[in-house]
């Protein structure tokens, strides 16, 4: 059961990896207003695609706690 939890821990924090690193970078605060991006004009064009990749992140951040907890009480 342990080796079974951590495999499966393993491909979610692999999937974890993943999810942020493709997320678009969000150039908010400070230097994102020094540089004038143009951030206005391609806000909206992939909204379905930041909202997939934020639930992906979401969701493997909570199965990789739960992962992590479990195989603590396990040992």
């Amino acid at each position: 059961m342990r080796t079974f939890l951590m495999v499966i821990q393993l491909i979610v924090s692999i999937v974890l990896i993943g999810s942020v690193l493709f997320q678009p970078a969000k150039s908010q605060g400070l230097s994102g207003s020094i540089a004038g991006t143009g951030s206005q004009f391609t806000s909206n064009q992939n909204r379905g695609y930041d909202a997939l990749m934020a639930k992906i992140t979401k969701i493997c951040a909570v199965l990789f706690i739960g992962l992590a907890i479990a195989l603590v009480t396990i040992q």
